[in-house]
Parts: structure tokens; C-alpha cells; sequence
């Protein structure tokens, strides 16, 4: 499948990918004498292969390629940097939020897993949260292997690479990006939006080790890209985006959708995060205790932000009620935001 308007082509390479991703796509796009790579899928032989076939059959050398361009820094977005780069040097480009990040910055990494040690405390989560913090430590060792080795160049609101505009999207990450051509109404999204799953907005900590409401960071994002002007989306992951305001519509409805049942399960008597997850999710608290943990979390965070719930420190755990139910049902957050 090969995406020609207007003296842009974009080469979308999609790998299959197991569960419910479908597919892990990155994309080539030449404009003039100018070919970047928006993304680079995972670190495997069958990404590799599917990329140097696309170069090949469509007359491209790696020689060719004149940059790398990031939307986040999640490792099914930049798995091949290091192998192109060892092959040619290139510039690669990405938020700075999301540098520290792919360069595995060990002091940074240090206080990730202190963030989270804290943080499952506080939210209730006993042996689970100990569980969970032991797989991160080990983590920290085991994915040193995806440390970029090129130099990243930083990228920023507003700057403009490659005749696209890049446009600051946090939420599914810190330092998520998307790029905007304005001209042929296109947008390479990441993992921003798309079409056939909800993307995660995983609660992370900032360099300070604050943690970032990330739910509340991405409903501004929707919002925010919801006013542009774009006819195709090329998500991180399955099928091209058409007309892409409908679909973040409905991301926003199903977000107030589980916004009300959190605040029900909250009036009901529910007060801890670890308790609304059990209750939420049942089984996958177990088998997706990260995930889990981190919707919950980010929507008690946006609960709290809409003034909708309160919470208060009882032993060293969190918890949240509603101070007057009469007046915190049934208005939505998406007018208020």
C-alpha cells in the first residue's frame, strides 16, 4: 500500500503483531529528495525484514534515509534506531521529554521504580504492588539493551521537521508527538489515537519523579487534536484513520463512560485504588496489574481534577470519596476541560 498526494508519498510498513495490536507500523515518507522514517517498529528480525523489503522495492538504500523521526519512545516505536544507525549514521529526532527515556538514563530509571514503590502503597495495593515493583527492578537491568546509542535531537511544540508540524500530545506518554502535514491534511498519530482499541494513558512519573495525570494530559490531547483539520490518520498500530473526529468523540465518551462507573463504585463504598481495580477489572488485576492499576489511577486523577471526588490519607494509603454525590453526577467532563 503505497499513499501518493500532492508530491508526498508515504510507504506505511505494517508488521503483524500478536493480541490486540494487529499490526506495529512505522512509515517511510519522501517529499521531494527528502525520505524520513516516522517510527521504527520493534527489535526483531521480522521488522527488519519488512522494512529493508519496503526500502528495496521501492528503489530506496539505507543511504537514502536522512532521518528518523520519534512519536514516543515505547519500544515498538524505536526498535530498529540502533541497527539503522550502526549501518549508517543518522540524525533521530524526538521530544525531550521522551530523550532521558530512550537513552535508559540510569539515575532517572532509579527513581521510576521508587516512584512506583511509593506509589502502590499509597494506593492500597499490599503484596501485588511489592510484585510489581520486583518485575520493574529487573526490568531496569534487562531492557538496557534498548538504550539508543545515536545522538536524539529534541523536538518541541510547534517545530517544524521535514515540512511537518509537530503538535505536543501527552498522555499515552510523556513526550508523545504526532506530526501534522498541513498541506495534504495527513497526520502521523503514534499511538495517540487508534481505530480499533483505546490507547492506555500509563501513569508515569515527570524527571522529578512527580507523578503526571496522564489521563487528564490525554483528554487535553484528544481535545486539543480534535480541532484539526485532518482527513487521514496514520496510527502506531492497525488500520489507517479516515475522518478521524467521530472516533475521538467516542474516545471521549467511553472515558466518561468509566468515569461514571468509578464515581458509582466510589459512592458505593469503594475507597482505595486497589479496591475499585479488583472490582473493575476482577481477573485482569491479576494478569495486567500495571495496566489496570494505571486506569484507575488516572481516572481517580481525573475525577479529582473535575472536583468531582476528594480524597484523604488514612495509615499511608489513599482514600477517595464523594462529598456530595447530588452534585457530582451525571454532568460530563467533556465541556468542562
Amino acid at each position: 500500500m503505497i499513499i501518493s498526494k500532492e508530491g508526498c508519498t508515504v510507504y506505511p510498513i505494517m508488521v503483524p503483531a500478536k493480541y490486540g495490536l494487529k499490526t506495529f507500523n512505522f512509515y517511510l515518507v519522501k517529499e521531494a529528495e527528502s525520505l524520513s522514517l516516522i517510527d521504527a517498529g520493534v527489535d526483531s528480525e521480522e521488522c527488519w525484514e519488512h522494512f529493508t523489503k519496503a526500502m528495496a522495492e521501492n528503489g530506496f538504500a539505507l543511504q537514502d534515509l536522512d532521518r528518523i523521526i520519534v512519536t514516543h519512545y515505547h519500544e515498538d516505536h524505536i526498535g530498529l534506531i540502533n541497527r539503522i544507525s550502526s549501518i549508517k549514521e543518522i540524525p533521530v529526532y524526538a521530544h525531550r521529554n521522551s530523550i532521558h527515556r530512550m537513552k535508559r538514563d540510569k539515575e532517572f530509571f532509579s527513581l521510576r521504580v521508587e516512584f512506583f514503590r511509593q506509589l502502590y502503597q499509597e494506593m492500597g495495593c499490599g503484596a501485588a504492588g511489592e510484585q510489581q515493583v520486583q518485575k520493574l527492578q529487573e526490568a531496569v537491568k534487562k531492557n538496557e539493551k534498548y538504550k539508543i546509542r545515536a545522538d536524539i535531537m529534541p523536538l518541541a511544540e510547534s517545530d517544524a521537521i521535514a515540512g511537518l508540524q509537530v503538535i505536543e500530545t501527552p498522555g499515552h506518554s510523556p513526550g508523545h508527538v504526532v506530526f501534522l502535514d498541513t498541506q495534504r491534511r495527513q497526520l502521523f498519530g503514534g499511538d495517540h489515537l487508534i481505530g480499533h482499541i483505546s490507547s492506555n494513558a500509563i501513569v508515569e512519573p515527570d524527571e522529578e519523579g512527580k507523578r503526571i495525570r496522564t489521563l487528564v494530559e490525554y483528554v487535553d490531547s484528544l481535545k486539543k487534536c480534535s480541532t484539526l483539520d485532518v482527513e487521514t490518520v496514520f496510527p502506531g498500530h492497525g488500520d489507517l484513520i479516515h475522518s478521524p473526529g467521530e472516533l475521538v468523540k467516542r474516545r471521549l465518551e467511553r472515558i466518561h463512560r468509566k468515569s461514571e462507573n468509578i464515581l458509582q463504585s466510589i459512592e458505593g463504598g469503594i475507597s482505595t485504588a486497589d479496591q475499585l481495580a479488583q472490582t473493575y477489572y476482577k481477573n485482569k488485576y491479576q494478569s495486567e496489574f500495571s495496566l489496570v492499576m494505571s486506569e484507575i489511577i488516572g481516572q481517580l486523577d481525573l475525577l479529582e481534577s473535575l472536583n468531582k471526588i476528594q480524597k484523604e490519607r488514612k495509615e499511608g494509603v489513599w482514600h477517595y470519596y464523594i462529598e456530595n454525590p447530588i452534585l457530582t453526577t451525571g454532568d460530563s467532563f467533556l465541556a468542562k476541560r
